[in-house]
């Protein structure tokens, strides 16, 4: 009896143990550009962390970014010029979305 006792107790411990950690998820990034044809590509940059995407039809997603703080690059084409937003927060496992992005010539 008190064996039994003793490995309930043990497996009970176990069990909560395995329960009480959270798998951390990852979120994403994503937005639009205008113009639509202005931009090539988006990055993400945090740290040594570098996340990149391209700009189809003036929308991006940036996915599998740890949570954090960000900058974010949008790559454009001549004659228009990059844009950069810092500060960018990414919760876990969460999308950020930051609307639109309009580059300038």
């Amino acid at each position: 009896m008190k064996k039994t006792r003793l490995t309930l107790t043990a497996l009970s411990i176990v069990a909560a143990g395995l329960f009480a950690f959270k798998a951390i998820t990852n979120g994403s990034v994503k937005g639009t550009v205008s113009p639509a044809d202005a931009a090539v590509r988006a990055w993400a940059i945090s740290g040594t962390d570098t996340l990149k995407t391209d700009v189809s039809n003036g929308a991006f997603e940036i996915g599998d970014a740890k949570p954090g703080t960000y900058k974010l690059i949008i790559e454009a084409k001549a004659p228009y010029k990059n844009a950069t937003k810092e500060g960018v927060e990414v919760k876990d496992g969460e999308t950020t979305d930051l609307g639109e992005i309009t580059l300038v010539q």
